[in-house]
């Protein structure tokens, strides 16, 4: 078959390479000249994941038998549109793209099915109306981005007519949701939904950048929840799953827990994004983008997880602004069995704005161990072994930011 395979980015290198290794002829659609997927699809058409028409266009030309994205929500809703509009395969309706993967319907659907999330508000500019009855500190996020673009915590309300502006400025449809802060921590769980059964992957806690108003994440780390905690995820998941008929596909949720009490922030009908297809394997022994290639070639696979890691952290690599031209310390920091694998989302030549959204990190990388004291002493070696080189010969890596 002819696959299109929309974005180019470290997640997309797997997936081309699971299609590639069953016989398939890939073509990257990607706006930038040299993404890191690049090299691994049989073709590479520059164009933005985002432009449908031209994604369509694309599609006829080279009479494409199939579509397909993994762990990225905006190039997810292309898919969805462009496959129905020419009749070809996708494990979800346009509308059902549409609902989880823009904030505004996702919350309405939420509600209106007593799903546990926070109070919100839908604005297209500042509203004081609107927003009677709302106490900071607030969160404001575009209805309809991702990699934490234009996310912002306000703790008082003069704050929030600049961030608001600038989410809407984000979005594509000009929108904004605003909704009130809820305390506890941030959860990040990787679900498949097999026949109607919710089937438990992963949990990790989602640590920020701190002193940050922005929510970049800077390390996903496990364990995360309890068994009591994992069986109201489920149920919640559940709910989800039915709400948004959504079956025999992934599921990311992103959720804040307090105790026994959880809020649903988001979450989409795909894998987390960030090499979390590596992170998920490593937790629990399913290689889940083999099985999402199962499912978009039109298998229905069945999983069976487990949980063979005690202590893992995923951590992303953040910067000082500058042109980034490669890391140095991943291959002996391998060969010494300090990190268990790396992940590269930059090429050479390409700018790094700073460390305000997930699109900064130009790497990252997993450790495991079976103490809390190792994977401590496993982290700070690595953190002080690492740098990320620029265009001008300098190490521009911020250092120690888990401290």
């Amino acid at each position: 078959m002819t696959i299109i395979v929309l974005a180019g980015g470290s997640d997309q290198i797997a997936l081309i390479n699971e299609l590639k290794k069953r016989g398939h002829y890939t073509i990257l659609v990607d706006y930038f000249e040299n993404p890191p997927a690049k090299i691994y699809a049989d073709k590479h058409i520059v164009a933005s994941t985002l432009d449908t028409d031209r994604v369509k266009e694309i599609a006829i030309a080279e009479k494409a038998d199939l579509i397909c994205t993994a762990c990225t929500d905006q190039a997810l809703l292309s898919v969805a549109k462009v496959s129905e509009e020419l009749g070809l395969p996708c494990y979800i309706p346009y509308r059902t793209g549409l609902n989880v993967t823009n904030k505004l319907y996702m919350k309405k659907v939420l509600v209106n099915n007593n799903i546990p999330t926070s109070k919100y508000v839908i604005l297209d500019k500042m509203d004081s109306e609107a927003l009677k009855g709302f106490c900071c500190p607030l969160v404001v996020k575009p209805v309809d981005c991702n990699s934490s673009k234009g996310v912002k915590r306000i703790d008082n309300i003069e704050e929030l007519p600049t961030y608001l502006n600038e989410a809407i400025n984000y979005s594509r449809t000009k929108t904004a949701i605003v909704e009130e802060f809820k305390e506890g921590t941030e959860i990040s769980a990787d679900f498949y939904i097999e026949n109607g059964v919710a089937k438990y992957l992963s949990a990790t806690t989602s640590l920020k950048i701190k002193n940050r108003k922005s929510f970049t994440i800077l390390c996903s780390d496990y364990p995360a929840i309890n068994n009591s905690q994992k069986e109201k995820l489920t149920t919640i998941v559940s709910q989800i799953a039915k709400a948004f008929n959504l079956d025999n596909c992934p599921m990311l949720v992103q959720l804040i827990a307090n105790g026994d009490d959880m809020w649903v922030l988001e979450f989409s009908a795909r894998m987390g994004g960030g090499s979390k297809h590596n992170l998920i394997k490593v937790l629990s022994d399913v290689d889940i983008m083999s099985v999402y290639v199962d499912r978009i070639l039109g298998d229905y696979p069945s999983i069976h997880p487990s949980e063979p890691v005690k202590y893992c952290k995923m951590i992303y690599i953040y910067c000082k602004p500058g042109i980034f031209n490669y890391v140095d310390g991943f291959e002996n920091l391998q060969k010494e069995g300090i990190i268990d694998s790396y992940f590269h989302y930059k090429t050479s030549g390409m700018e790094i704005h700073g460390s305000e959204t997930s699109s900064d990190r130009p790497a990252g990388y997993l450790i495991t161990a079976s103490t809390p004291e190792e994977l401590a002493h496993k982290l700070q070696y690595a953190d002080s072994h690492l740098a990320v080189i620029s265009a001008d010969g300098e190490d521009i890596m911020l250092h120690n930011l888990l401290s």
